[in-house]
């Protein structure tokens, strides 16, 4: 009896005891479905955080204040911020290397306000070189420029969304917009328009219902300081964007050098902590491949017991065709046909199972991706589902082999059974 022989008498047997067959493969199913689904809702969330991550630029590095005192936290001083000094003196060591620089300081949450019209906003104190180390997308107007800061202007850059709210079709550049705030309301004159991009890791939007989106105002950050009362003029953090062409790791490391070498090689408690945006981006994509990996072995145990399952109904399936075995022994079958019909049959389940698993896997993955998005992120629908084909390349090979594993022993045992004994079997 050949390949194919063996495998059309063992769909004729699975087909004949159709409930069993299922029951059987239920094992199967649900431990491929949940190893896909994990890995399926992993490699989304992974490829959601990267394309996420590289919308602020992949040449983008960020610096930032971190304590590095060995007792208690200790209270910033003013002289451990990062002031406008210590970036003018990066950026003539770096040179060329740097195309931009910014920095940035909060103001707060508000809301625009025309007559019943409004729009909520985060109002954000920035320099010139942020638009371009946040990869801002202007549609019109100008960004904020070196007069705006050295002069403390009152000038804004609002989002095409709030536009669109506000001022409808008229042209939006040089109108005055007033913000309210529960502390007090202040006037800024448009000089700009930006792109505006839902990004639910972004600091200022926020997803949501479209009443309800939140979108950055940005202004002088001497204004920002102005309004917030920061007479410090330093930073807890500022972005650079590497000039492009440039290698970023050997950038973030020459940074890193000068400005902690120059500045902080005599501060005990703080340091300045430079990352780029591709070193955080693979930190975040090796810690959620972990995760993967981790939960998908534990939902990994349920094949096991499938393929004892297997063993199990196998083992059954043996006994009650012993009197078939002795028949095929008896008519000249040799030990190997034997064997080789019934591990064809434990592969077939498995094999069937697998792929019924897999589809499973597949559709509960697009559905938990859909779900975690919205809990994590607020939006819904903008996730792609990312198939993890080699998660499923190994499913179909290991259920294969679960297949041939599980089903040796019971196959073994048909193949030694002795005919005549079969024979009387009862």
């Amino acid at each position: 009896m050949n390949l194919i022989e063996n495998v059309q008498l063992a769909l004729a047997g699975l087909w004949s005891g159709k409930m069993r067959a299922l029951l059987t493969m239920l094992g199967i199913i649900i431990g491929i479905s949940s190893v896909i689904a994990i890995f399926t809702v992993g490699d989304s969330l992974t490829l959601m955080f990267t394309e996420q991550m590289a919308s602020f630029g992949v040449n983008s590095i960020a610096a930032q204040l971190q304590y590095i005192g060995e007792s208690d936290y200790v209270t910033m001083d003013d002289s451990d911020l990062i002031s406008v000094e210590m970036i003018a003196a990066l950026e003539a060591h770096m040179g060329g290397r740097l195309a931009a620089t910014s920095v940035s300081e909060s103001v707060g949450q508000g809301q625009v306000r025309d007559g019943r019209k409004y729009a909520n906003a985060g109002v954000t104190g920035v320099s010139p070189g942020y638009m371009l180390a946040n990869n801002i997308e202007l549609t019109k107007g100008r960004f904020i420029v070196d007069r705006d800061q050295e002069k403390r202007r009152n000038t804004a850059v609002i989002s095409d969304f709030m536009a669109a709210k506000i001022f409808g079709s008229q042209d939006p550049l040089g109108k005055e917009i007033k913000i309210y705030t529960e502390a007090s309301t202040w006037a800024f004159t448009v000089v700009g328009v930006y792109k505006y991009e839902q990004n639910a890791m972004m600091m200022g939007g926020s997803a949501g219902a479209e009443e309800d989106t939140t979108t950055e105002i940005y202004i002088p950050v001497s204004t920002a300081q102005h309004i917030t009362g920061n007479s410090s003029g330093g930073y807890y953090w500022f972005m650079m964007m590497a000039t492009p062409g440039e290698d970023i790791e050997a950038v973030t490391a020459e940074i890193d050098s000068f400005i902690n070498d120059r500045f902080y090689s005599g501060n005990e408690n703080w340091s300045i902590m430079v990352v780029s945006m591709q070193q955080e981006m693979g930190m975040v994509t090796s810690v959620l491949e972990g995760i993967s990996i981790a939960i998908a072995f534990i939902a990994g145990i349920s094949l096991l017991v499938g393929g004892i399952g297997v063993m199990n109904i196998m083992l059954v399936s043996v006994t009650e065709r012993t009197r078939e075995i002795g028949t095929r022994k008896a008519l000249g079958a040799r030990n190997s046909a034997i064997r080789i019909q019934f591990i064809v049959e434990a592969v077939i389940i498995c094999t069937i199972g697998g792929l019924i698993g897999i589809a499973i896997g597949i559709a509960l993955g697009s559905v938990g991706s859909g779900m975690l998005e919205g809990v994590m992120f607020g939006t819904t629908g903008t996730m792609k589902t990312a198939i993890p084909y080699d998660a499923v390349a190994l499913a179909v090979g290991g259920t294969m082999l679960i297949g041939i594993f599980f089903g040796f022993y019971p196959a073994n045992k048909a193949a030694r059974l002795d005919p005549i004994e079969a024979l009387r079997y009862e």
